[in-house]
Formats: structure tokens, C-alpha cells, sequence
């Protein structure tokens, strides 16, 4: 399997999602009484998105700062205490002094919950095309002092839907510097979660394919799940972790020196991080742990983080790490493959 073919694929589905739109007749009211006539995108780490006529590109709004909201649209809302619901949304008039509460208006009833507690909304559809957001990101470092060059490419995308949401992570590196040989990584993480009826607790999977040029790793594929639980989760940070088992298949680049192909089954320990700051930083970071249980003793290990730093609109500025580990990996291959790397990312969808 060539991980480069899959660039275009993957690249068109980010653009295509920009296509759909529907109409600006949501409201917000502001503390300070302003009202804003909009599309409502959604709200994500303390951040609300809007869409104004006049007004090119995404608005982020503070959401403390919201008085009211109504919307005709359905939103996937998300508490604190893990609840969800889907709906139309409305707040109700309330005093200076109490909180703002908002009302999910379901098929058959309606649900409040006070606007502290929402965490994030997410914009549903019927429509396909319409339940996706995520990132493309891109960047480029030239030497010439040693005819060094690399290039990285990256896309993430996560469709949402009311208790289960899946999404998959594509990263690219190449390195040319000459008179070395060319190194290049390709990475592509699979992840799907539904929640269970224990609050913040939940059930997923989650797989991918890793090529690797400095660990020379031709395909290596991950199968795993587990159960996990959301061990904080707010408008300011998410922390997951999931506990299970996995299958791991790995096929080494030919050498001189045969390398069979290599199987192992394995305990499972997935953990996801973010922190937000009001619409100028957040962070992302995963890390999967793979202690075999079918060769012990031997462990893996990879994880990537990304930082970003919001330069406006859709825009942002990002630096990454990734790295991959083995700590006991065949006689005369590298034991990991790591870097880092900055580029701009553009969002889409909820952002």
C-alpha cells in the first residue's frame, strides 16, 4: 500500500466540505447587547463560531461572553458531565444575576442545561457532506548551505454524529539533503469512539498505517480497541485515555539480511490531550503504547503533538512533533524515527 496516493483523495475530501453552506438566520444576543444576526458553526474549546454575511471568513466569539443564542439548526451538544443531546436551540430571558441557561429542543421534549456546562456543539445535518470538520496543513524548509529541503503535509478530519464520532489523522514527511539518501514517513491514523451510557465513559478502536524509511519499515498496520474514559473535560482542556488490546503486522524493507515479517498481538494504551486558549492557542497531542504480549518485553511507541497559533480567519501557524519507538527492534534497524516540523494549517467545517 502506497500512502502517497492517498494525498489527493484525502486532500479533495477537505475542500470538498467547504461547498456546503446553509443559510445566515441564527441569533446571538451578547451581554453588552449586541445582536448579531449569523450562521452559527459551532462551539469548540470555549470558542463560538459564527459566519456573517458582511463579514469575510469565520468570527470566533467568546462564548462566556453570550447572553442568548437560537438556532433552527440541529446541534450535537456536549456537557461537561458527558451527556448529549441533538437538537434546535434556544435560550430563555433570565436575570443579571443567574445563569444563562440553554434549551436543546428535542423530537418529543426539550433539555436544558446551563451554558456553563456546554463544552462543545457540533452543526448535524442529514446531509453527508455536512458532518465533517477538521484541518489541512502544509509547510516547507529549504537550506542551501547543504541542499537540504523538507516538506510536510498533513490532514485531519472527524465526523461527529450524537454519541459516536470517527476520523482519521494523514501525515507526510519527506527529507532530501544532498548527498544523503532521501528519508521519508507516512502516516495514516484510523479512530472511531461511541460513548456508553456511564457518563465521559466509552468504547472505540483505533488502527493505522505507518511507513518508515529510517526505522525501514515498509507497512506496518495497527488493529486495536478497548474501553476508555474522558478523565477531563472542559472548555479549557479534554483528556482521554482507552485501555485494550491490538494486533500488529509489520514488513520491513528487503535488506541483505532477511527479515521476516513480524506479528505480534499486544496490550493497548491510547491517550488523547488537548488545551485551548480563547481563539489564539491550542494543543494536540496523541501517544499509543504497545507492550507485546506475544514477544514480552519488547515495547512500541509513537505519538504525535501539534501546537498551533492562530494568524486569523481560518489560519493558523503550527509546529509538530512525531516520534515512533521499538525498543527492541530486528539486528541492525534503527530503534526510532523522530522529528519536528511548522507549516500553515487551514480548518474547515466547525471552524
Amino acid at each position: 500500500m502506497n500512502l502517497h496516493r492517498l494525498t489527493p483523495l484525502l486532500v479533495l475530501l477537505c475542500l470538498s466540505t467547504q461547498l456546503f453552506a446553509r443559510d445566515k438566520t441564527d441569533v446571538i444576543v451578547m451581554r453588552n447587547g449586541d445582536r448579531i444576526t449569523c450562521e452559527v458553526k459551532g462551539l469548540d474549546a470555549g470558542v463560538l463560531y459564527i459566519s456573517i454575511d458582511y463579514v469575510d471568513g469565520t468570527t470566533s466569539v467568546d462564548w462566556s461572553k453570550v447572553a442568548r443564542l437560537e438556532s433552527k439548526q440541529l446541534f450535537v451538544v456536549k456537557t461537561e458531565d458527558g451527556s448529549v443531546y441533538t437538537g434546535e436551540l434556544r435560550t430563555e430571558e433570565v436575570g443579571a444575576n443567574r445563569p444563562v441557561q440553554i434549551k436543546v429542543l428535542l423530537a418529543e421534549q426539550e433539555k436544558v442545561v446551563n451554558r456553563s456546562q456546554v463544552i462543545r456543539m457540533v452543526a448535524t445535518s442529514d446531509k453527508f457532506w455536512e458532518r465533517f470538520n477538521g484541518d489541512v496543513n502544509f509547510g516547507v524548509i529549504y537550506s542551501k548551505g547543504n541542499e537540504s529541503t523538507q516538506f510536510t503535509l498533513g490532514s485531519s478530519t472527524v465526523y461527529v454524529r450524537e454519541r459516536w464520532n470517527a476520523g482519521y489523522t494523514f501525515d507526510s514527511n519527506l527529507s532530501s539533503t544532498s548527498g544523503v539518501n532521501t528519508s521519508t514517513r507516512n502516516s495514516l491514523a484510523l479512530t472511531a469512539f461511541h460513548l456508553l451510557p456511564p457518563k465521559n465513559w466509552l468504547y472505540g478502536g483505533v488502527g493505522g498505517f505507518l511507513q518508515s524509511s529510517e526505522q525501514s519499515i515498509s507497512l506496518q498496520t495497527l488493529v486495536g480497541g478497548g474501553v476508555g474514559r474522558y478523565l477531563k473535560n472542559t472548555n479549557r482542556a479534554n483528556l482521554m485515555v482507552l485501555g485494550g488490546v491490538a494486533w500488529q503486522n509489520t514488513r520491513y524493507v528487503p535488506t541483505q539480511v532477511r527479515i521476516a515479517t513480524e506479528r505480534e498481538g499486544a496490550a493497548l494504551i491510547y491517550a488523547k490531550a488537548s488545551f485551548f486558549r480563547f481563539s489564539k492557542t491550542h494543543f494536540d497531542g496523541t501517544a499509543i503504547v504497545l507492550p507485546a504480549l506475544s514477544d514480552p518485553g519488547r515495547v512500541r511507541f509513537n505519538t504525535n503533538l501539534t501546537y498551533y497559533v492562530k494568524i486569523f480567519g481560518n489560519l493558523d501557524w503550527n509546529v509538530s512533533f512525531y516520534g515512533n519507538w521499538d525498543n527492541q527492534p530486528p539486528p541492525g534497524l534503527n530503534s526510532s524515527d523522530y522529528g519536528t516540523s511548522s507549516g500553515l494549517s487551514w480548518s474547515f467545517g466547525l471552524k
